[in-house]
C-alpha cells in the first residue's frame, strides 16, 4: 500500500501544478531576478525546488509522528485518522477536479506561521550560489496552501513519521514539472499541465482511490 500512497501523492503534486504555478509560478520567475546576471537559471530553480521539497518532506515527518503517538495512545485513534485522512482524500479529489473548491480555506491557517517566516527568506537575496538557494525554498514551503495542508492530512495518519515524510516528498516531487516548466518559460508544458482533461483524469483516480480507502474503513 506504501507504493500506491506514493504514487497517488505524485499524482495530486502533478494534478496541482496548475495551483502552484498560481501560488509559486510568480516567486519562480522572480529568481532569475535574484540570480548571478549571465548565470544559468536551471541550477538556481532546482535548489529553490530541492528546499521547498525539503520543508514538505520535514512537515511530512512531523504529521505523521504525531499520527504514530495518537494511534499509540488513543483508542480508536488510527482508525479514526486513516477515515479521515481518506475523506480528505476524497475531497481533495473534488478540489483539483475543480467540482468542490471548499479546501481553499486551509489556505487561512498558516498565514499568521508564514508571515512570521517570510522576513527571513530575505537574507539569503540575491542568490550568490545555487546552495543560497535551498533556504530561501525551504522558507517558501511553508506558503499557506490548501493543496499541501490536505496532503499532510493524508500523511498524518501514514502510520508513522518514515512513511508521512515520504507522501510529503513524492507530493512534493509531482509539483516539479509544473515549476520548473515555469521557470523554463515553457508555456507549451505549462499549458498541458494545466489542461482540464488531464485534471479530471488525475481527480477521478483520487476519487475512486479515496472512495476505496472509504470503503476498507468500514469493513
Amino acid at each position: 500500500m506504501d507504493g500506491i500512497n506514493y504514487f497517488s501523492a505524485f499524482l495530486i503534486g502533478l494534478a496541482g501544478g496548475v495551483h502552484c504555478v498560481g501560488m509559486c509560478g510568480g516567486i519562480v520567475a522572480a529568481l532569475r531576478m535574484v540570480s548571478p546576471k549571465g548565470a544559468s537559471a536551471l541550477p538556481y530553480t532546482l535548489a529553490y525546488n530541492m528546499g521547498r521539497i525539503t520543508s514538505y518532506t520535514l512537515a511530512g515527518a512531523i504529521t505523521g509522528a504525531l499520527g504514530k503517538i495518537a494511534a499509540d495512545f488513543v483508542p480508536l485513534a488510527n482508525y479514526a485518522l486513516s477515515l479521515l485522512s481518506s475523506i480528505m482524500l476524497l475531497l481533495l479529489a473534488c478540489y483539483l477536479g475543480k467540482w468542490w473548491t471548499g479546501l481553499s480555506v486551509l489556505e487561512n491557517a498558516g498565514k499568521g506561521l508564514f508571515a512570521k517566516l517570510q522576513p527571513l527568506s530575505k537574507r539569503f537575496l540575491p542568490f550568490k550560489t545555487p546552495l543560497s538557494a535551498v533556504p530561501y525554498g525551504f522558507i517558501w514551503g511553508w506558503l499557506p496552501c490548501g493543496l499541501v495542508y490536505s496532503t499532510l492530512t493524508w500523511s498524518l495518519a501514514a502510520g508513522n513519521a518514515l512513511q508521512g515524510a515520504g507522501i510529503m516528498f513524492f507530493f512534493g516531487l509531482g509539483t516539479l514539472p509544473t515549476l520548473l516548466a515555469a521557470s523554463a518559460g515553457s508555456q507549451y508544458l505549462v499549458q498541458s499541465f494545466q489542461h482540464s482533461y488531464v485534471r479530471q483524469v488525475i481527480a477521478v483516480i483520487m476519487a475512486i482511490y479515496a472512495t476505496y480507502l472509504i470503503y476498507g474503513a468500514f469493513m
